[in-house]
Formats: structure tokens, C-alpha cells, sequence
């Protein structure tokens, strides 16, 4: 299992590694700053996603409306 925590709060985090030395578990220290450019390209990189395939769960609005087909309406 993999667990990732995120925190500028440095003494926080001296208190969790320190109870993962204890408690005999691995820890990986990763620096994954951004910068204001990079996150506003990753933003923008994921905003303007656009998938190059169908949908493997096949159409939408034709599941839908044979969903809906069959229920009686109340009036």
C-alpha cells in the first residue's frame, strides 16, 4: 500500500516521519514543487483534454433513453 501526504507545514511532517520510524514503515521523500507556470500549464493541459477514442462504455444518451423507455410516469 502507498500513502502520499502533502504538507508545507515541516514540523507536521517531522511528527509523521518520526511515528514512521517507529512503526518500521518505508518513507520515500519526494520534492514535487510547481511553480506558478507549470501548474498553470498542467491546468491548462487537463482543461483542454480532448479523448481520441469513443467512450468504452459505449453511448451515453442511447443507454439513457432505453433506461427511461420503460418506467410508467406518475400522471
Amino acid at each position: 500500500m502507498e500513502l502520499i501526504l502533502k504538507s508545507n507545514n515541516e514540523e507536521s511532517l517531522a511528527k509523521i516521519i518520526a511515528l514512521a520510524k517507529k512503526l518500521n514503515v518505508v518513507i520515500e521523500k519526494k520534492d514535487a514543487d510547481f511553480d506558478e507556470t507549470s501548474r498553470a500549464n498542467l491546468k491548462k493541459s487537463i482543461l483542454n483534454f480532448k479523448a481520441t477514442e469513443s467512450s468504452s462504455f459505449g453511448d451515453a444518451a442511447a443507454w439513457e433513453q432505453k433506461q427511461r423507455s420503460d418506467r410508467k410516469l406518475p400522471f
